[in-house]
């Protein structure tokens, strides 16, 4: 009996090893192979299944994770297990689709350690990409102390990824290798989410999703070998024990628009931990600080701002840093009082005081959200006097402990029902779906930098139409947009190119930068677009594309569609349409575009039109954009 049983365990083992090489996803387009020996060197391969055969999408030669107490050790499969059929459709308040799907195939791959402590490592194939993490059921108390995860990149091969900053405010330029030669980061580190073109109408786009108190959020490191770029974990100090498992590490796979279009970052993040949601409303906000530094100590010119809301009907003001200096014929109380009075909900900024602080230099108010006690009784103080949501900034990089400090003020805003905006911080990985009132995080080289240095004038460009296909794919990005004036530096983009990055950029609370007057001196129906702009979505395409070259997209609102596109070339760039997203039938349509000088620098159409009669091709301006709103007036049967 015992041989017999011995037996159709080790049966059951060669089933289970003898399928490696076969796993896929539902559509069959991703693939994904095991190409290690099953006992010291464990390795993995993706491919995408595309029209001309299979392409190898992802090379992952090194996979594991160690703990301070010796687990993770000489690892050794065991086996993996049936394909899990995973189908799960959610919804979302914000971000580029509200109906989404969660739908993949997922395999268990089981290791076991030369302590013969189990360690799991699992993989969900999606039609758009793969996600994996680590597994260790009953982890006795240590701390996580490397992950051994290497992707490795060719030279040569083209990709577009950021330097390492905590703040995540740097450029993607494009590159053909992993060697860094300028900048301040010379240390072979790089942050998510890293963008890399596998062949002609093939792409990859790695970041992370799944963060929990228990996690430090990780970035890349290739300095011991160029092509093999290593994760990184930021510094973990807190044991952890029990069912643990590591943030899923997640990788986009397809075409340009299927990067752009995916929504893997939410479809692996756990469902809203927040019950009642009814309290959370995005929308646009009226943002004193890119033309007044210290707007907000003035109570003259936040009122300013306040009027300007009410005139462009903005449902938000955002009373930024310092309102605790304000003076000038009021406090902070009494702006508030008088945006209420206006009918615009009020917003107020915070330091988090745990990167740039008060003995530095650093604005306030400080030190009010950092202790739980005094976090509660601030926010309690804001939902009793009428404030909405909160923007708190500088925040120290990707710590263990600064995972659990957003966690922590996202779970006390979400009592006190505030929304919130996280600047000066880590990019999105997710939360935008656990807590949906997390409405924007900055992580992004945005408009604020025409105050602070002339390095975006010439490049502002190029970058703005490569932020659609890296940074903002992952969740919102609140950059600012839409500035026809200028800041301390000019910007030399077109006013087209300006209006199409609140369409572009997706933030739930889009803050729109500019000075009253400048927006007040629009044309009637340039303001009309903005006051009634969504900053939420039902669905979101790619028209087309290619980083800082150009970029359009459609995105849809109830029966409008708001097609937006730029040029992020210093010379003319002829673009090619392509309309069939549209459903078949009659369109209100209204064009914005460039009007090529200082005396017109707008022109605009207003027509009824069918897809098939839209124009196909468009030539932008230098640095210039373009938008389309189309209204369904009736759809073909």
């Amino acid at each position: 009996m015992k041989n017999k049983l011995l037996l159709a365990l080790a049966c059951l083992l060669l089933c289970a090893c003898g399928n490696l090489k076969n796993q896929t996803s539902p559509n069959g387009k991703i693939e994904l192979a095991y190409v290690g020996d099953k006992a010291q060197n464990h390795a993995f391969k993706v491919n995408y299944i595309g029209e001309n055969g299979a392409i190898e999408a992802l090379d992952i030669p090194v996979v594991g994770v160690l703990t301070s107490n010796e687990w993770g050790k000489n690892l050794t499969l065991e086996g993996v297990s049936k394909a899990n059929y995973i189908k799960e459709e959610y919804t979302m308040l914000t971000g580029k689709r509200k109906a989404c799907s969660n739908e993949a195939n997922e395999y268990v791959y089981q290791f076991k350690d030369s302590l013969q402590k189990e360690i799991k490592l699992v993989f969900r194939l999606y039609n758009d990409g793969v996600a994996f993490r680590y597994e260790i059921p009953a982890l006795e108390e240590a701390l996580i102390k490397d992950e051994l995860t290497t992707i490795r990149i060719p030279e040569g091969r083209k990709r577009w990824m950021q330097t390492y900053d905590q703040g995540y405010e740097g450029f993607y330029p494009e590159s053909t290798t992993g060697k860094i030669t300028t900048g301040r980061n010379r240390s072979q580190q790089w942050g998510n989410p890293a963008l890399i073109q596998v062949a002609d109408d093939v792409w990859t786009l790695i970041s992370e999703a799944g963060i929990e108190k228990m996690h430090s959020a990780s970035s890349w490191k290739n300095d011991k070998v160029v092509t093999d770029y290593k994760l990184f974990l930021d510094k973990n100090e807190k044991p952890v024990s029990g069912d643990w498992f590591s943030p899923w590490r997640v990788v986009m796979i397809g075409s340009l628009a299927d990067v752009v279009e995916s929504t893997l970052i939410t479809d692996v993040s756990p469902a809203s931990r927040v019950e009642d949601t009814s309290w959370i409303h995005p929308g646009s906000v009226s943002w004193i600080y890119w033309a007044y530094n210290h707007g907000s100590k003035d109570y003259q010119i936040v009122k300013k701002y306040i009027d300007m809301a009410v005139e462009m009907k903005l449902p938000y003001v955002l009373i930024d840093a310092e309102w605790d200096e304000m003076s000038n014929g009021g406090t902070i109380e009494d702006a508030i009082n008088y945006a209420k009075e206006c009918g615009v909900k009020p917003l107020i900024w915070y330091n988090s005081s745990t990167a740039w602080i008060k003995e530095w230099g650093a604005p306030g108010p400080h030190q009010r959200l950092n202790d739980p006690e005094k976090r509660d009784k601030e926010f309690a103080w804001l939902e009793e006097i009428g404030v909405v949501g909160v923007k708190i900034d500088f925040f120290a990089g990707d710590l263990q402990e600064t995972m659990a400090y957003y966690i922590d003020l996202l779970e006390c805003a979400a009592k006190h029902k505030l929304m919130v905006n996280f600047h000066g911080a880590a990019i999105p990985r997710g939360w935008q779906r656990t807590y949906p009132h997390m409405m924007t995080v900055e992580a992004v080289y945005g408009a604020e930098w025409y105050n602070n240095a002339p390095v975006l004038t010439p490049r502002a460009a190029s970058h703005n139409a490569t932020l659609p296909f890296t940074r903002n794919v992952i969740g919102p990005m609140d950059y600012t947009p839409c500035t026809f004036s200028d800041s301390q530096h000019p910007h030399i983009t077109s006013n087209g190119h300006e209006l199409a990055l609140p369409v572009l950029f997706e933030s739930a609370l889009q803050h729109l930068a500019d000075r009253p007057e400048s927006y007040l001196s629009q044309p009637s129906v340039v303001q009309n677009f903005l006051s009634n702009l969504p900053t939420t979505w039902d669905d979101t395409k790619l028209v087309t594309g290619y980083p800082a070259n150009h970029v359009v997209m459609a995105r849809q609102s109830g029966d409008k569609w708001y097609v937006a596109g730029i040029n992020g070339k210093d010379e003319n760039n002829t673009i090619n349409l392509d309309w069939s997203f549209l459903a078949d039938g009659e369109y209100e349509v209204l064009i914005f575009k460039d009007g090529g000088s200082k005396e017109k620098p707008w022109t605009f159409e207003h027509i009824v039109s069918t897809p098939a009669d839209l124009f196909n091709q468009i030539e932008l301006l230098p640095r210039g954009g373009f938008v389309v709103e189309l209204r369904i007036n009736k759809i073909k049967n």
